[in-house]
């Protein structure tokens, strides 16, 4: 009876990751209340960052607990899974499709339909935002430049623009910013194939170089957008390449001085919350900046939140449906469909920031991605390891 009693438990799931959700609603209510509570520790602790012009691209705290997060499951990636990994063209081909020619899309149109029509009126049809002129456009006051009016504000020209479209360009920068590095907890947790979700997270990594700064001029309108090459390479290099040195590093001087037994029984099991405690401190910083924004403006969270979680899911059901269709094991299936769904938040923040400036409607909506992002994708891996036997089961090796 125990055996039965224990095998019904999920294999491998620890006490951190078993009520992970409860935690992290906890870190977010944390990160708030320290925020209010101690606003000038959270802003002194906000501006340790690394800037590309005035745009803060990397905060170096969240920056350390990112590697703490990635690096124990670069540690635990057997790199001769990552070569076989990158073989497998249905997968990564599938990814690809997802994030470039389906996403942006879906995201624009559900974006536009909710925040231009189904809470227009809510948001305010007369609600206004002031952003920062687009790059290298010099218009006199009065002048309007698509959705804006060209006005000056405390010596400075601005463009004011319907508050709804600046939220709604939030929206867009988040949709045309597939994640490449929180992606690595998701399919770690799902119990996914880590070697291709790295080889993926690599893939995006480059694509994003080359389509994030056309498909952000096409959709967002403002004319010329310049790619935030700067942002993309740090935030790359920081959050993905500095952890999967150091875990390949690691994992190479381990098993050579220890061997493979000890690196998998003792090794590993020290490392294994890591990543988990890493994530939650994350969180209570992340709102802990953020937390005042937040409260500041409760309903307009809402009305943004609510396209933002319909795209997700959409992406999400859309990429393991097609994964069902291709008869791709569940391996590849949970990552090939994840990395579609999330978000690189931080990018989006930074570009946002860059282009429409800080206090800006576009900004905000950026925000609104980190708070939805962790509990959504939770509620992803929920249900992928729910749904494994919708999948053909394969051996490791990758066909």
């Amino acid at each position: 009876m125990k055996k039965n009693k224990a095998a019904s438990k999920p294999k491998g799931i620890s006490f951190f990751e078993r009520y992970l959700t409860l935690w992290v609603v906890l870190c977010i209510g944390v990160g708030i209340i320290l925020g209010k509570l101690l606003p000038n520790l959270a802003r002194a602790l906000d501006g340790i960052a690394i800037y590309v012009g005035e745009a803060p691209v990397v905060s170096i705290p969240i920056a350390i607990c990112l590697f703490f997060m990635m690096y124990p499951i670069m540690v635990k990636i057997d790199f001769g899974e990552v070569v076989q990994a990158g073989k497998s063209g249905k997968p990564v081909g599938l990814t690809l499709f997802l994030n470039w020619a389906i996403k942006p899309f879906t995201m624009y149109a559900i974006a536009l339909f909710f925040l231009g029509t189904v809470f227009h009126a809510l948001i305010g049809p007369d609600a206004v935002d002031l952003v920062k002129m687009p790059f290298g456009l010099d218009l006199p006051v009065g002048a309007t430049h698509g959705a804006g009016t060209v006005v000056m504000v405390e010596g400075v020209k601005m463009l004011q623009v319907p508050l709804w479209r600046s939220y709604l360009a939030g929206c867009i920068l988040l949709g045309i910013a597939p994640c490449t590095a929180m992606v690595l907890v998701w399919g770690y947790l799902a119990r996914g194939n880590d070697g291709l979700t790295l080889v993926m997270v690599a893939i995006n990594s480059l694509t994003m170089l080359l389509l994030y700064g056309v498909l952000g001029g096409f959709l967002l309108g403002v004319g010329r957008l310049p790619v935030p090459w700067q942002a993309l390479l740090l935030s790359i290099t920081i959050y993905v390449a500095i952890p999967l040195v150091a875990g390949y590093l690691t994992r190479r001087w381990v098993i050579r001085a220890k061997g493979m037994v000890w690196f998998q029984e003792k090794f590993l099991h020290v490392l294994t919350p890591i990543t988990i405690i890493a994530l939650l401190l994350t969180l209570v910083l992340l709102f802990s900046f953020k937390g005042e924004v937040i409260l500041a403006n409760p309903l307009t969270i809402l009305w943004i939140a609510i396209p933002l979680f319909l795209q997700t899911n959409l992406i999400f059901w859309l990429g393991y449906g097609m994964a069902r269709l291709l008869r791709l094991s569940y391996r590849d299936a949970a990552p090939a469909a994840m990395i579609g769904a999330s978000n690189h938040f931080e990018v989006a923040i930074a570009t946002s920031t860059m282009l429409f400036g800080l206090s800006s409607g576009a900004a905000l909506a950026t925000v609104v991605g980190v708070l939805i992002e962790v509990p959504v994708m939770l509620m992803l891996v929920r249900i992928c390891l729910k749904t494994q036997g919708w999948f053909p089961t394969v051996t490791k090796k990758i066909s």
